[in-house]
């Protein structure tokens, strides 16, 4: 019988999501319009000229944000509307298009760049994404980012991992307890008292019990640098044990330790992963990867506007 795994809350796009990139936009208008308008713009285009534009991918990659475009819309207060030819997760080809504008001109001209910068930072993350996945995609591990985030774009950066078939890991400090050594080093220096791996974990697991505003059931998860750490940590039974910067050969000898003591523990490899180090990683038996690189090494994908113009 299979074991039945906890994981964290993945991020969709959901109203929280929506609250965040509604902030973001209002930031993106006072950035290029500083309580004014596009002088460019009303200078030269002869208001209410009709027109039609598609983005357009300048390479391959895959789609994230284009749903979320309506809501960009919304809140720049603009009449366009956007039809996706392709949706969030789909792969795409150099020079395709991925979704259609139409509307006033002067609205498509004004809100063009801040639209296509939410889009390429988005794709270039989903696009990263589906790199490492389908380095592994034959093993039983799963992939997640971190909270290396650009600040503010947190939610749409997670999305984005999602849409290029990773998962999330924690959203935030809030939502679950991941102890570090920074952690048990600060507990020490205060009490005097070394807590170790499963010490610290009885006490998290004590603290949550007693929190009526955290949910109880939060999953715990501990890092640990070491095998002897690990064992210790393992007699405990957290949720998962973060396996930090460990060879390959240490991450094998780590999950023949925990499938001796207890299988429902899942380990996480972490610490510098590379596309070119993943496969490695992932065949010693871990059941999770997390990759700070995700969210804070993707290039922006290219995006462009083709035009057409309606005639009047």
């Amino acid at each position: 019988m299979p074991l039945e795994r906890r994981d964290f809350d993945q991020q969709n796009p959901d109203e929280f999501l929506r609250d965040s990139l509604e902030q973001l936009t209002l930031l993106a208008i006072r950035e290029d319009l500083a309580r004014s308008y596009d002088l460019t713009t009303v200078a030269v285009v002869p208001p209410g000229l009709p027109a039609t534009a598609n983005i357009v991918a300048r390479r391959h990659g895959v789609a994230a944000g284009l749903t979320l475009v309506p809501w960009m819309i919304e809140t720049l207060g603009a009449k366009i509307d956007c039809r996706c030819q392709i949706t969030d997760g789909q792969s795409f080809q150099a020079s395709q298009a991925l979704a259609t504008l139409s509307g006033e001109a002067r609205d498509v001209l004004t809100c063009e760049r801040i639209i296509l910068n939410f889009l390429g930072k988005l794709c270039g993350i989903a696009s990263l994404t589906q790199q490492y996945v389908e380095l592994i995609r034959d093993l039983p591990v799963r992939l997640y980012d971190t909270r290396k985030t650009t600040p503010g774009y947190r939610q749409l950066e997670k999305y984005a991992v999602r849409c290029g078939g990773g998962r999330n890991h924690r959203q935030g400090l809030y939502d679950a307890i991941l102890i570090k050594d920074n952690h048990l080093a600060c507990h020490q220096r205060v009490t005097g008292q070394l807590l170790s791996p499963s010490q610290a974990i009885c006490q998290a697991r004590s603290f949550l019990e007693k929190q009526p505003d955290v949910a109880t059931d939060a999953i715990v998860e501990i890092e640990v640098d070491t095998l002897l750490q690990l064992a210790d940590a393992l007699t405990a039974s957290p949720d998962i044990v973060l396996l930090d910067n460990m060879t390959n050969e240490q991450l094998c000898e780590a999950v023949r330790m925990r499938n001796e003591t207890d299988r429902a523990v899942e380990l996480e490899a972490s610490g510098g992963v590379r596309l070119d180090s993943l496969r490695g990683i992932a065949e010693s038996g871990v059941d999770r990867i997390s990759v700070g690189a995700l969210t804070h090494s993707a290039v922006n994908l290219d995006l462009g506007l083709d035009w057409q113009f309606e005639n009047s």
